[in-house]
């Protein structure tokens, strides 16, 4: 492999990637509805449950597999909206169950929630049939319970039947948020999504970051006070760990460029400028924290690291970030930086059948302490698309060649 970002070869290396990916996530579907996590195999694990939020990234994937031409992307497209529309769905009180196998004690999460909106999106660029009926429920749904217009942003979880608010507010439910609603505004071409995602950005990162010398503030509580101790006693948290995240500054990069290249909200000196120094943050100062390649989970709010485990995902949205930066500044430091991560994840991640490893520890061996088995398929697609397509619109659009409805 050469990661040169602009190689014919370097591109046929992506699309021949993507493609295997996307052949090795036919064994995760379950006749019984969603999509299994897979072992190094390929084969489902037995005691891991289908998830709402799984399930949605299939869908984006397989949107993006469709538009491509590639083989099998249909048959994963139409049972995630199937399990999307039925196993999942709440027919009582409406919205959708995080795990229908946890019962009906569980909370209603927006982070799933604003997944099934980047789903609905992703299938209607595809030209799902469902779609349009899809994106008209996470609308009313988001509209009704999720949105806050007073702060402009969302709400974080409910009781199954919208009572009961969590007062907890937060970052990473919010970032997807503001993905879901780029890809909103660019299938309906209706520019509120896109405003509404401008003012998430600005209050956690141009207002939030910004003052903590760009290290993304990730937990709040309801008046959106920030609350550093949070999960101090929890480091390894799957979605709520303490301190910062360095995968999450390259991911909110990526939105912030997404949304600098927007028809309806771009053109804010500030949105290049945050990823600029978001990106800086996580990989020129961030790189090696411990002492070892690669980037650790978390750092406490001194950059010391606390969790050195080294997942898949920030590698993906480094590769997404540096390759967007690299053709907008023209810069060859983010080309070094792209053609650097790929080597990493060659080294470390990539294993021997070209699937991602979803975890290794501090001294880059394989571990499942977080996420056992082979990753979910939404941060590998985007390091296989992204650096082949423009910043706007949403990943799915480009991929197939569309215009946002917005232009």
């Amino acid at each position: 492999m050469n990661p040169a970002l602009d190689t014919p070869e370097h591109h046929a290396w992506l699309d021949g990637q993507l493609r295997s990916m996307l052949a090795f996530a036919q064994g995760g579907i379950l006749n019984s509805g969603g999509f299994a996590m897979l072992d190094a195999s390929g084969t489902p694990m037995p005691d891991r449950r289908p998830q709402l939020f799984i399930t949605a990234r299939m869908v984006h994937a397989a949107s993006v597999g469709v538009l491509r031409g590639i083989p099998g992307s249909q048959r994963l497209l139409d049972h995630g909206m199937a399990s999307l529309a039925q196993y999942f769905a709440d027919q009582e009180h409406g919205g959708w169950w995080s795990d229908p196998g946890a019962g009906p004690t569980q909370r209603k999460m927006t982070y799933d929630h604003v997944h099934v909106g980047l789903a609905a999106s992703s299938a209607a660029a595809a030209g799902h049939p469902d779609a349009p009926a899809l994106i008209a429920q996470v609308i009313a749904i988001v509209d009704t319970y999720l949105w806050d217009e007073g702060t402009g942003t969302l709400r974080e979880s409910f009781a199954a039947d919208w009572s009961d608010e969590e007062d907890y507010r937060g970052a990473n439910a919010n970032m997807h948020a503001t993905e879901a609603f780029l890809a909103l505004g660019d299938v309906t071409g209706d520019p509120m999504w896109h405003e509404r995602a401008l003012r998430i950005a600005d209050r956690i990162i141009n207002q939030g970051a910004r003052r903590l010398d760009w290290l993304v503030p990730e937990h709040f509580d309801r008046d959106w006070v920030i609350d550093p101790e949070y999960n101090r006693d929890d480091p390894d948290h799957p979605f709520r760990p303490y301190g910062a995240t360095y995968g999450h500054l390259l991911e909110w990069a990526r939105f912030l460029l997404n949304l600098d290249a927007s028809p309806a909200v771009g053109g804010q000196p500030w949105l290049v400028e945050a990823a600029v120094a978001l990106t800086e943050s996580a990989l020129d100062r961030g790189w090696a924290a411990d002492g070892h390649p690669g980037i650790v989970y978390t750092v406490d709010w001194q950059r010391r690291p606390v969790s050195a485990l080294r997942m898949h995902w920030p590698v993906c949205e480094g590769i997404q970030v540096t390759s967007a930066l690299a053709r907008l500044t023209d810069d060859a430091h983010w080309r070094s930086w792209y053609a650097r991560l790929w080597e990493h994840a060659r080294d470390y991640f990539i294993d021997e059948n070209g699937q991602w490893r979803n975890e290794l520890d501090a001294h880059l061996r394989p571990s499942e302490t977080v996420w056992p088995g082979r990753p979910d398929v939404y941060h590998c697609v985007g390091a296989y698309v992204v650096p082949t397509v423009g910043l706007s619109p949403f990943l799915t659009m480009a991929a197939g060649g569309q215009t946002s409805r917005l232009d």
